[in-house]
C-alpha cells in the first residue's frame, strides 16, 4: 500500500491518470455510491472527472493497493481495510 500526504504532495490531472491507468480496477467513492472502472484510454475523461477534486488535485483519500486503486471516501470501501 502506498502512503503519501495529499496536503504536501499534490497530484494533478496528468499525474493522477498515470497512477490510475496502471491499475486493473479503480473504485471511486461518490456519496453513498461506489463506482468501479477498468481504466482504459476510452474512459479516461469519465474517470478523471470523478477522481479529481474542485481544487484540481486527486480526491482524498486515495489508496493504491495490490487489488486496485481506491479514491474518495465511502464507508463501504474502507470497511474492508
Amino acid at each position: 500500500m502506498d502512503i503519501s500526504d495529499a496536503r504536501k504532495e499534490k497530484i494533478d490531472l496528468e499525474n493522477a491518470w498515470e497512477l490510475i491507468r496502471t491499475q486493473d480496477q479503480v473504485y471511486i467513492g461518490k456519496g453513498k455510491k461506489v463506482l468501479s472502472f477498468a481504466p482504459k484510454e476510452v474512459n479516461r475523461e469519465e474517470i478523471l472527472k470523478m477522481a479529481m477534486g474542485r481544487s484540481g488535485n486527486l480526491r482524498a483519500p486515495a489508496i493504491k493497493t495490490d487489488t486496485g486503486f481506491f479514491i474518495g471516501y465511502n464507508d463501504q470501501i474502507y470497511e474492508n481495510f
